[in-house]
């Protein structure tokens, strides 16, 4: 109540500029939101106002909570092709659930301060994540521009591209919503390069209505989106479905809802305060913010929710001051919902899948990968395999993969060691080893060390090393003995004997 009261303390205190330039934000942002909410909803395989419930919720909920303060919540495409998954592994009933569990863990990270945890996920890792998930979008979206049923898994989709052409060539129909699709497609493409005026109305609006328009006009016999009603659609999750949180696949889908939904938002606000001179983020703060957007979603059986970019991008260029052009976002989408619920029957599917394929290309980070490749080959190939991985498998071994990769490359770069050899009196010859000692480095030292003379006695200077696991150590030991003898200088350390055994077990 403290923190609902401090809120409606600041929009009261707000000067008349302030509260026009909020409301003028919060048209902008909606018109933004209704294409994209309904959008996400139909290619995650739901009804169409499941979408708007999830804007609606993270304009009036999550839109008063603390956290960012410019960005917005909503459906993402991010997590498109993952719904559309659950939903056809588990059905549409199951939703609510792993929806609410997946805000109920993120609640659970942000009361422990884990947000900014999110933050340590390797980059290449979350852009190779969203660079798979937009090549799935827009193989899938692709069909549904010719009104055809996509295939299940990433090479399917791949493999059924050639029937996909040879049906829109001999079917009336398919080549019409084809069309309709591409010319959608061309003008979200075309429309950075209009005037600045007219850029003021949001691009996929534009493209939505024009589709819509010339669909009437012209009289084309293509799939519309269906309308169920704001409050039919409305799913609570039962008993029944509360009990598969039980299942393995069950957990780690919810598991990949979470990491993927929390990652998409925090990066979302580090892009924001970039965009922003206002307060930074708290980061756990945003955390727990989405984690009762998704808990509301998931009790209502909508669709998750993360911070979206493209609405905050389109919040912070339309001139917000606060919070209240998000609340008030989420206000304009329940009257639209609530109102003009007929108006979606209208819009044609075609014209919602040309939006996502434009939504699904600008995830797959194409501008970035030469630079990359240059400057940081490593990150390029992380990556590239995360994106490979995701539409030749799935999402969430895809993810794993990627932050695998990560963890070995980091391990490997920092797991640098060499190897200096000196010759003491008596023949005798001394090998100091510097660096990080890990069993990675093992071939490497070890090759060197059996390269010496077999006739000369060698002395292994460890004192230098910084780090020295268990495995480096047995296998120097046993090099040691058999090159000298049981009688020879064993592997020699200045180090203190607490500090060595912790360095050995590291």
């Amino acid at each position: 109540m403290r923190r609902k009261n401090a809120v409606l303390g600041k929009i009261s205190n707000l000067s008349p500029t302030d509260v026009r330039r909020d409301v003028l934000a919060s048209l902008v942002v909606f018109l933004v939101a209704v294409p994209l909410c309904v959008g996400v909803a139909v290619a995650s395989g739901v009804p169409a106002e499941l979408g708007l419930i999830t804007g609606i919720v993270g304009g009036l909920v999550v839109g008063c909570l603390p956290g960012s303060s410019f960005q917005v919540s909503g459906p993402a495409a991010g997590l498109t092709v993952l719904v559309h998954e659950a939903v056809q592994q588990y059905g549409l009933a199951s939703l609510g659930v792993l929806v609410l569990a997946a805000g109920l863990l993120q609640l659970a990270f942000g009361a422990l301060r884990w947000g900014r945890w999110f933050r340590a996920i390797s980059v290449a890792v979350v852009q190779g994540m969203l660079a798979g998930i937009g090549l799935i979008l827009v193989l899938g979206q692709v069909y549904a521009m010719a009104d055809a049923d996509q295939p299940d898994s990433g090479p399917a989709k791949l493999a059924g591209l050639p029937g996909l052409f040879t049906h829109i060539v001999g079917s009336t129909g398919a080549l019409a919503a084809f069309a309709v699709g591409v010319g959608t497609l061309a003008l979200l493409v075309l429309w950075p390069r209009m005037p600045v005026k007219v850029r003021l109305v949001p691009g996929p609006l534009v493209a939505i209505a024009v589709a819509t328009i010339a669909t009437a006009a012209f009289g084309l016999p293509i799939a519309k989106v269906e309308v169920q009603g704001l409050l039919e659609s409305i799913q609570p999750p039962g008993i029944g479905e509360l009990g598969s949180l039980a299942q393995v696949s069950v957990i780690g889908t919810v598991l990949a809802f979470t990491l993927i939904a929390s990652a998409e938002s925090l990066f979302s606000a580090a892009a924001v305060d970039r965009m922003t001179d206002g307060s930074r983020t708290d980061y756990d703060k945003e955390l727990m913010a989405q984690g009762v957007g998704n808990t509301v979603c998931g009790a209502l059986g909508a669709l998750p929710m993360t911070a979206v970019i493209v609405r905050s991008a389109a919040n912070v260029q339309a001139g917000a001051r606060t919070k209240l052009s998000r609340v008030l976002h989420g206000f304009w989408l329940l009257l639209f919902a609530a109102l003009l619920p007929a108006a979606l029957g209208v819009v044609p599917l075609a014209a919602l899948a040309g939006v996502l394929v434009y939504a699904g290309a600008k995830l797959v980070p194409v501008q970035l990968l030469r630079p990359l490749w240059r400057e940081h080959r490593g990150e390029a190939v992380i990556l590239g395999v995360t994106a490979v991985a995701i539409v030749v498998t799935n999402m969430f071994e895809g993810v794993l993969l990627g932050l695998l990769l990560a963890v070995v490359k980091t391990a490997w770069e920092t797991s640098h060691v060499s190897l200096e050899m000196s010759e003491l009196t008596g023949g005798r010859l001394t090998v100091v080893v510097t660096g990080n000692a890990t069993f990675l480095r093992l071939p490497k030292i070890l090759d060197a060390l059996e390269a010496l003379p077999a006739d000369r006695p060698v002395e292994l200077d460890l004192s230098e090393l910084r780090h020295l696991d268990h495995a480096c150590r047995t296998a120097l030991d046993n090099w040691a003995a058999q090159h000298n003898g049981a009688d020879g200088p064993p592997p020699s350390t200045q180090m203190p004997l607490t500090t060595a055994g912790s360095a050995a077990g590291g």
